[in-house]
């Protein structure tokens, strides 16, 4: 039987009207809650990120606004421009678009992000609280992943979890979400002895490794919850064949665009897990709609608003 499909798109529009009712009820009360997308230089899939970032935070009442510095911008430049918006009071988040160009001190302009407005969570201030139960901001990603996980009423407390990947950006935080959320975690990566043995094991296996169709279904305990993070573009006919021979549908996206998109699970993993989020559709939209929320919280806690803590 075919794992049921968790769908991201409808979580995230859930998410997105709830926030839109706290962001009307915030405006009321004489806050409204502001977000600062920074975006240096002319990458084409940074653009297209950046507006439909900025097109969601205006589409649920959150005041937005761009910063497009040129690609020769300093690093004591986008550090200036930091300070002017951490100084700013009706600016509640500030998201520096990555990858910045390559002359740029990316750590030194992420660290300079007040951690108050830290809306992506990637300020160590905001890691340790992620790891203490603190108060803060948590990365949309993870956070995205744990949502998905609730809203879909799969029980996490006691149940065995793996995380594929260790990056800072979605494999350790989403490790200690669900740490904090009472699952016994275990955190894999490129050294790890038997990968297929150690995935066979969850209850809940989560792929953020960013590797197309690593994931086979030999790593999948039968019945276990599939969270599949990645997303990778397939250009290559005999790669597409390993993952897709056979889909007509995706052989037809292939044949017309040249290229599919695929997660870090292979499409087979279907066939053994009892739940699996699909690509595209599943954790992607969920990034956006817990930026917007990020924003809110930010607002919130930066003013005092009681707002419920991030498990």
């Amino acid at each position: 039987m075919a794992a049921t499909i968790l769908d991201g798109a409808k979580i995230a529009t859930a998410i997105r009207a709830e926030v839109a009712a706290q962001v009307k009820a915030l405006t009321a009360a004489g806050i409204r809650p502001g977000l600062a997308v920074v975006l240096v230089g002319h990458n084409p899939a940074s653009e297209i990120y950046v507006r439909g970032k900025v097109r969601s935070s205006e589409e649920v009442g959150i005041y937005g606004e761009q910063h497009t510095p040129a690609d020769t911008a300093t690093t004591a430049q986008l550090l200036n421009l930091i300070g002017d918006l951490n100084r700013r009071d009706e600016i509640d988040g500030i998201l520096v678009q990555l990858p910045l160009p390559s002359h740029v001190d990316s750590k030194k302009v992420l660290m300079a992000v007040d951690p108050a407005k830290d809306v992506d969570g990637f300020h160590p201030m905001n890691v340790g609280f992620l790891s203490t139960q603190r108060p803060g901001l948590v990365p949309c990603t993870p956070a995205g992943v744990m949502e998905i996980l609730k809203r879909s009423h799969i029980p996490i407390t006691g149940c065995e979890a793996v995380v594929v990947g260790r990056s800072d950006i979605v494999g350790k935080p989403v490790a200690m979400l669900l740490i904090n959320a009472n699952a016994t975690v275990t955190v894999c990566h490129s050294k790890t002895h038997d990968l297929p043995g150690v995935c066979r094991r969850a209850d809940i296996l989560v792929a953020a490794i960013g590797r197309a169709g690593m994931i086979t279904r030999d790593f999948v305990k039968p019945g276990a919850v599939v969270i599949d993070v990645g997303i990778n573009r397939v250009t290559d006919r005999a790669e597409f064949e390993r993952l897709f021979r056979g889909n007509a549908k995706r052989e037809e996206t292939f044949r017309t665009k040249g290229s599919v998109l695929v997660g870090d699970v292979h499409p087979d993993v279907v066939e053994v897990a009892g739940a699996i989020t699909p690509v595209p559709g599943g954790v992607g939209p969920l990034t956006i709609a817990m930026l917007m929320s990020n924003t809110v919280r930010a607002a919130k806690l930066r003013r005092g608003v009681p707002t419920p803590q991030v498990r």
